[in-house]
């Protein structure tokens, strides 16, 4: 698929911006189904990605391992400020071309990258607060053609949990979740 990157993440951060809006602090410590991340956790997560891809776009390099701590002070709407600044960021000339240079592999992959995170966690906080999710359908639509060439590698990374079964008739967005080794049936 040729969608612009930028635009397929536009669709997916209005999906998930109502689920932030949604998360509460008494929920914070709920498990979620990434079983290392609570709610708190991965919501930190999830802003971490969308300010680290930022940077992705602009051929930059990043520390995945500097600690998330952004859930302070008006967080749910600097959070939606971020997910802007990444559409803007990956809307950017060039940003979809060439190699990321800190990990050798297509920009355009790396863009993918994003639109999973944002719409796979979206998805996860939503389950483990309680609220309805349904993702952008080009999102799906797009993740759907790259998710098995990129979920070995994943697995292997330790990004991706082992893979869970599901139905080869399977709506795509639950072959989605079960090749990121998350049941499409989890409940908090």
């Amino acid at each position: 698929m040729n969608t612009p990157i930028t635009r397929l993440l536009a669709a997916a951060g209005t999906r998930a911006l109502p689920v932030v809006d949604g998360i509460t602090e008494d929920r914070f410590a709920d498990p979620t189904p990434c079983a290392d991340y609570t709610v708190a956790d991965l919501a930190n997560h999830l802003y971490q990605v969308v300010v680290n891809f930022q940077v992705l776009a602009a051929k930059g390099s990043v520390d995945w391992t500097v600690p998330a701590d952004y859930l302070h002070g008006d967080w749910r709407k600097q959070f939606a400020a971020e997910v802007d600044n990444l559409v803007t960021a990956w809307a950017a000339p060039g940003s979809e071309e060439g190699v990321s240079p800190g990990w050798g592999i297509a920009s355009r992959t790396v863009g993918h990258m994003a639109l999973l995170d944002l719409t796979l966690h979206a998805w996860d906080l939503a389950r483990a607060t309680g609220q309805c999710y349904e993702p952008a359908p080009e999102a799906v639509a797009e993740i759907a053609v790259f998710i098995d060439a990129m979920a070995p590698m994943a697995r292997d990374n330790k990004v991706f949990g082992p893979e869970y079964p599901v139905p080869a008739d399977a709506p795509a967005f639950a072959r989605i979740l079960g090749a990121a080794g998350r049941n499409p049936d989890w409940k908090a």
